[in-house]
């Protein structure tokens, strides 16, 4: 159901109503953040950032497992209290609330050029929503037997791809709401799932240490890519439908690296990013348009977000989000701006700057 301001909500407990009152209203606080500059010549600077980042009203009163955008104003987080909510992260406002989850939401994937999302749940299901409809889920989808880890919409919003920790992918039809296709390989643990522009191929990451590239065109494995040392933890693809990176798990700088691969005839290993030191959860490119070079930028459990060249793999700048935990989730917002979700502190709003140099600032935090 939706909650609206007017209504009476459940106490809290106190340590989330010690949250809340701490940053009720909008303050400006100054936080610290630690952030290195990589020069060519080697040599890492680390400056330290204490410029005034604008805190709101959390979204969420617990972890946010993942956040995505769903159009140029408005973004979709879910966490483990079990809510999806829409956010205007221009303004600091919350748009609506959706509730009908039993248990954390794992994954999000909107339907471009809509009002429309996805979720997905531990609880096994998937539901679908209207931003501009009712409070009520508009489809609710059940087919896995375990937790559901991935989702990916068709470029033609068509059809829907969930993969689940039962080693299962199921493909919807997004009008009727039916399963058209299942397949199940052993030991095959979804981790995330992503959907190749204008092409019938879905890549797809596994606890397994695999990558898999799926055709859709009756939900047949089209090519394996060859097999990490560690569980690749989230994937993505490129606007062109050229390349895709992946991430890995990890301790201690040992694994935690994103990987960028070849979708096209060869198929190979292009190049490592490596510089955390805990596992990589999040793996975006960023818009071609906001630098000279193509970049990629990670987010991971030692806090930090990176920019890499995405060419060469050097690391061009890292941001700490000091107290935030774990980071779970990046997304795109703008040609500027990334959404980046947290264990303690919400969602982050980044911005990269290039005015003086490449540079990667928290400015909000909801």
């Amino acid at each position: 159901m939706l909650l609206t301001d007017g209504q009476l909500k459940p106490a809290l407990p106190q340590k989330v109503f010690c949250r809340l009152w701490a940053v009720m209203g909008k303050l400006q606080s100054k936080l610290r953040h630690s952030t290195y500059l990589y020069r060519p010549d080697g040599i890492v600077e680390e400056r330290v950032q204490t410029k005034a980042s604008q805190e709101y009203i959390p979204a969420h009163v617990d972890t946010v497992s993942v956040v995505a955008t769903l159009n140029s104003d408005l973004c979709i987080s879910g966490g483990k209290d079990k809510t999806a909510v829409a956010y205007n992260w221009k303004t600091g406002r919350v748009v609506k609330r959706f509730i009908g989850h039993e248990r954390e939401i794992t994954k999000i994937a909107c339907i471009p050029k809509s009002s429309q999302f996805f979720s997905a749940s531990r609880d096994k299901t998937v539901l679908m929503w209207d931003l501009q409809g009712s409070s009520q889920p508009r489809q609710q989808l059940c087919g896995h037997a375990m937790v559901v880890t991935g989702l990916a919409v068709s470029p033609d919003s068509s059809q829907l791809c969930t993969g689940s920790r039962d080693n299962s992918l199921l493909l919807w039809d997004v009008g009727t709401g039916q399963c058209v296709e299942r397949a199940s390989v052993s030991r095959n643990l979804v981790t995330h799932l992503c959907w190749v522009p204008r092409e019938p191929y879905i890549v797809q990451t596994s606890e397994d240490k695999t990558i898999r590239l799926w055709d859709s065109r009756g939900l047949q494995m089209a090519h394996v890519f060859p097999t990490k040392q560690h569980i690749q933890t989230h994937c993505e693809v490129s606007v062109d439908g050229h390349t895709c990176i992946s991430c890995s798990s990890g301790f201690g700088g040992e694994g935690c690296e994103a990987t960028l691969w070849d979708l096209r005839q060869t198929r190979d290993r292009m190049c490592e990013y490596k510089g955390h030191f805990q596992t990589v959860a999040s793996c975006v490119f960023l818009p071609k348009s906001a630098a000279l070079m193509p970049m990629i930028a990670t987010s991971a459990h030692d806090s930090k977000v990176k920019i890499w060249n995405q060419e060469t793999g050097a690391c061009l700048f890292t941001l700490s989000l000091d107290g935030s935990g774990p980071l779970t989730s990046l997304a795109v917002g703008d040609i500027t701006s990334l959404l980046c979700a947290s264990f303690y502190r919400g969602v982050h709003l980044l911005r990269v700057d290039h005015s003086q140099g490449l540079e990667l600032q928290e400015v909000a935090a909801f």
